[in-house]
């Protein structure tokens, strides 16, 4: 009996030695890929320039397509840490795993739907990317679920700039959400669908934020893992105004 009890007992801490081993390594590969991404972000960093005054940002997209051509956009949403270049792959999976030089990467990047045109006529352009534990890439994106974020009328103001537009958009929606792929919907057959859409993606939200949203508008939607990794974080926003307008 002592024998059983030994031989467990030693089966037992194998399997929490190897545990914490892979456990430790992950960990560190997290620390060195985004402590890369970092650097990657402070060399693309150069090219973007913001008029503190104005609030109005230059974005040389030549320079930082130079690096990669598959740079679409710039993304901020204030008090947070997402502050990033957006780009585009050709599906969904490559940049979960590839970061902005294309390196394997397993932070990735923050990375637009493939299905969405960019081109100003989308009517749900959706954004990812991962929460990692040092809150870079949308690990900073889980802040729009508190009071004190979404309570500040100043956060609720998207900056999202492509080649084709200089936009902002509202917040009208944050909330936790199982996987699914309703919300990441990018192109409605009728209007009547869309209109549904927004009533329900508006419905979810854990605050009211009454702002008007119909389908003569256009979407915003930002999406990450919750920390637990079983849900989704999601914040959705409306078009308010192009900079020429």
């Amino acid at each position: 009996m002592k024998k059983i009890k030994k031989l467990i007992f030693l089966i037992i801490f194998v399997v929490s030695l190897v545990a914490l081993v892979y456990s430790s390594i992950k960990i560190i590969n997290w620390y060195k890929n985004n402590k890369k991404n970092i650097k990657i972000e402070e060399k693309i960093n150069k090219y973007i320039t913001v008029d503190n005054k104005s609030d109005e940002y230059k974005i040389d997209f030549d320079k930082i397509k130079k690096q990669n051509k598959d740079a679409v956009a710039y993304l901020k949403v204030n008090n947070t840490s997402v502050d990033y270049v957006v780009v585009q792959g050709k599906d969904n999976e490559y940049y979960l795993h590839h970061n902005f030089n294309k390196e394997y990467n397993v932070a990735g990047w923050i990375f637009a739907d493939y299905r969405n045109k960019l081109d100003g006529t989308d009517k749900n352009v959706v954004v990812y990317g991962h929460n990692m534990l040092y809150g870079t890439m949308f690990g900073g994106l889980k802040k729009v679920l508190n009071k004190k974020w979404y309570s500040d009328e100043k956060n609720l103001e998207i900056t999202f700039i492509t080649e084709k537009e200089d936009v902002k958009y509202k917040v009208f929606s944050v909330y936790t959400i199982e996987p699914e792929e309703y919300y990441i919907t990018t192109s409605f057959g009728t209007t009547k669908e869309f209109k549904e859409f927004i009533n329900v993606i508006k419905s979810r939200s854990i605050n009211k934020f009454d702002e008007k949203v119909d389908v003569d508008d256009s979407i915003l939607t930002l999406s990450t893992c919750s920390d637990n990794g079983k849900e989704r974080i999601v914040l959705h926003a409306f078009k308010i105004k192009n900079k020429d307008e």
